[in-house]
């Protein structure tokens, strides 16, 4: 069990600034936080459940996984809420779906025709599923681009200016893009990042399972979001945090280094993990739990898919609460 030290003032407003710049949400004044987990950041708390698949009708498989918070001011014209919340069945035929509201803590609701991507999107693609959206606003296109998966082993982009009706762009991954033996690359994340020795401004992080049936975190660059180049070696392997599956990775920073957060299955704990990759991406230290799912509800031993933002000041996490395809969607402040 993790147990929490108080870390200092200035300490605190690096790591809520951080936290906040990750999550591409508009700046805002840290306040200090009772206590700090691994990597200087704040300790996060359950404070709510904000989607439950029974309340929303738009529900086809009694599931909804990968939330993704985004803030809309500065970048939506008459936008329906501050903020927008992405998520997805996962199960066929999942879909991108879209709830908006004022406040982190809710309430949020529903998009009233969602999905607004679908599993079939003539003339680009006709698959079982779509689901785990990423949105990331793109300040030098003035756009929300959604990177998604379907099937599991494909990636996609489509790109936004109101950030509910998209246009569909092209494949940025594929199972052919890493070693002999990839089955799955999908649940990527899309973040704004400096690497010059690599010429780029984007990383990606993702899940790639293969032959072995572990799934590990892999990692790729790019100049512009769109065109990809992939590390053929994990970036945060199963074996490294004895699991037998990690997924959902998220980017923080702090202090000029990278960080990931990222889920383990029940089976290993259940538990969100924070390793520091480094400034680079070169460094490999595994820094342990990041947050303590609870074994009660909701979370039911199990939280995942972790994505970040703050208002007034207030670091929040939204998460997926709960066992696999039995979630609901959380957040927790710090």
């Amino acid at each position: 069990m993790h147990v929490p030290q108080r870390p200092a003032r200035r300490l605190l407003l690096k790591s809520a600034a951080a936290t906040l710049a990750a999550a591409g949400l508009p700046a805002a004044p840290a306040l200090a936080a009772p206590a700090a987990a691994p990597g200087g950041f704040p300790d996060y708390r359950y404070v709510k459940t904000l989607l439950t698949p029974g309340q929303l009708k738009y529900n086809p498989t009694g599931e909804i996984i990968f939330p993704c918070l985004r803030g809309t001011a500065g970048r939506v014209a008459q936008p329906l809420g501050r903020y927008y919340l992405y998520y997805a069945p996962h199960d066929a035929p999942g879909g991108i779906c879209l709830a908006y509201g004022d406040h982190i803590e809710g309430p949020f609701t529903e998009y009233p025709h969602n999905p607004i991507v679908a599993n079939v999107w003539d003339p680009h693609y006709s698959v079982s599923h779509v689901s785990s959206p990423h949105v990331m606003w793109n300040e030098s296109a003035k756009e929300m681009w959604l990177y998604f998966h379907g099937e599991n082993t494909t990636t996609r982009l489509a790109r936004s200016k109101d950030g509910i009706h998209f246009t569909y762009d092209k494949v940025v991954l594929t199972t052919a893009m890493l070693p002999a033996g990839t089955t799955e690359t999908s649940y990527a994340r899309v973040f704004p990042y400096e690497l010059p020795s690599k010429n780029a401004h984007f990383v990606m992080l993702f899940m790639l399972n293969n032959t072995t049936n572990h799934r590990d975190i892999h990692w790729g660059w790019s100049a512009d979001g769109r065109n990809w180049t992939f590390d053929q070696k994990a970036l945060v392997s199963h074996n490294d945090v004895s699991a037998v599956n990690v997924g959902g990775p998220h980017l923080l920073t702090r202090n000029g280094s990278a960080f990931v957060v990222y889920n383990k299955d029940k089976e290993s704990g259940g538990d969100l993990m924070i390793t520091e990759v480094g400034a680079d991406f070169s460094l490999r230290r595994h820094l342990g739990r990041f947050y303590d799912s609870s074994a009660g509800a909701p979370d039911n031993g199990r939280s995942a898919a972790p994505s970040f933002g703050t208002e007034g000041g207030v670091a929040y996490m939204v998460y997926e609460s709960g066992e696999r395809l039995q979630g609901k969607i959380a957040v927790a402040r710090a």
